[in-house]
């Protein structure tokens, strides 16, 4: 008698409450960082090296983790990396001083890049290619559902408990991850790779797969997205704040609004790209996305004006991800799967954190809308990296999960 598969709706919501409970505790951070610094004592200038930590060990053990995944399975990197991260997040209770909670952030990086690419390279595994869409639309909207509920949920908590709270409330969830994981995550059946894993191995294989046009495309694609979100973002609050006068309540409801816009698109984007294509979909949103961010400083005139754009502005960048993620798990196969996707992780975190280094000096030295301008070129240059050249695979027929 064979095993009785979990539904795929089980599926979906333990790598959901995954998504959830790992980007909360990445995005509580920034909204309690004055709080941080007045209750451990920590200079204005050291605070951002508490993210810029946790950023580049997400980035190096994404790189390390990726070809483990693919020898070991999905399943036990989730749950190797769902354990640590929730005994990471519990350790926020030591923490006294700078050292100590720069400590525990290296701790969770480590964890955090462990998960990274892990839950996309599971939904590549266990769903057909028509339905990845779906599945990746839902769970990384697990992301945004943070934006709306754990990120304030959070700060009400830090208000009445302390900076820690948040970080034990995450904890928790997380732990509740791992138990789903364990308890109802099948393996999914992959073939395996038999060589012995070696550091040369590892680096050869990526070396390998960036010499293919469309893998090289895809991975400065995925670069670009986060390097032109980051350029656009950082300091959109700062200038609402100084050039149009918003109260940090108004700054909060601001992203309150583009989580909802995540939620609402995400899914859907996902369900679309099914139906019509993954770089249709890619292409709409980043052309979209990027006269949005041109037209940003013309169009914001007074404040109610800023919702209903940053509406758009999220929901076009909802557009894109998952429908990406899902035309990425295809272009390899599926013993080389995680590789990829941590491979991706890592340059999008650099991407990232470029984007945000770059950020600051455009604004100060030329006006926030040179950081649309940039931002805007990076967008497209992305949407055309995938038109060009990041193949649309073959539409397969559905077969049970």
């Amino acid at each position: 008698m064979t095993e009785r598969q979990p539904s795929p709706y089980l599926v979906v919501f333990s790598l959901w409450l995954l998504v959830f409970s790992a980007s909360s505790q990445i995005m509580i951070i920034s909204p309690i960082l004055p709080q941080l610094g007045e209750e451990l004592s920590i200079a204005d200038t050291l605070l951002g090296t508490l993210i810029t930590a946790y950023s580049l060990m997400v980035g190096l053990f994404a790189i390390i983790s990726g070809p483990i995944s693919d020898r070991i399975g999905r399943r036990r990197i989730l749950l190797m990396g769902t354990a640590m991260m929730t005994v990471s997040l519990a350790c926020h209770f030591f923490v006294t001083d700078y050292f100590s909670f720069l400590a525990v952030r290296v701790f969770s990086g480590v964890a955090g890049g462990i998960l990274s690419g892990a839950a996309v390279s599971y939904v590549g595994d266990y769903f057909p290619y028509n339905r990845r869409g779906w599945a990746l639309g839902w769970v990384m909207s697990g992301s945004a559902f943070g934006q709306i509920f754990g990120i304030p949920l959070g700060v009400v908590l830090a208000g009445h408990f302390g900076f820690k709270a948040p970080f034990y409330l995450f904890s928790v969830t997380m732990a509740a991850t791992f138990l789903l994981l364990w308890l109802r995550l099948p393996q999914p059946p992959i073939r395996k790779r038999e060589d012995q894993l070696t550091v040369r191995g590892a680096v050869a294989d990526y070396l390998a797969m960036l010499r293919r046009k469309e893998i090289a495309a895809a991975a400065v694609a995925f670069f670009l997205m986060f390097l032109g979100v980051s350029i656009f973002i950082v300091y959109f609050p700062t200038w609402l704040e100084r050039s149009k006068g918003f109260s940090p309540n108004q700054i909060a409801s601001l992203f309150l609004v583009g989580g909802i816009a995540n939620v609402l698109t995400g899914p859907q984007a996902g369900r679309i790209s099914d139906k019509i294509g993954r770089k249709v979909m890619v292409i709409l949103s980043c052309v979209g996305l990027s006269l949005v961010m041109l037209g940003t400083t013309v169009l914001i005139r007074s404040p109610w004006v800023a919702y209903p754009f940053f509406f758009l502005v999220m929901a076009l960048v909802a557009m894109r991800i998952s429908p990406f993620s899902a035309l990425l798990t295809e272009l390899v196969p599926d013993h080389s799967r995680g590789s990829l996707m941590s491979l991706t992780v890592a340059l999008g975190q650099v991407g990232f954190g470029l984007g945000g280094a770059l950020a600051g000096p455009l604004y100060a030295d030329l006006g926030y809308a040179s950081n649309t301008v940039i931002g805007a070129i990076s967008v497209l240059g992305m949407g055309l990296m995938v038109w060009f050249l990041v193949p649309e695979p073959k539409r397969k027929e559905a077969h049970p999960a």
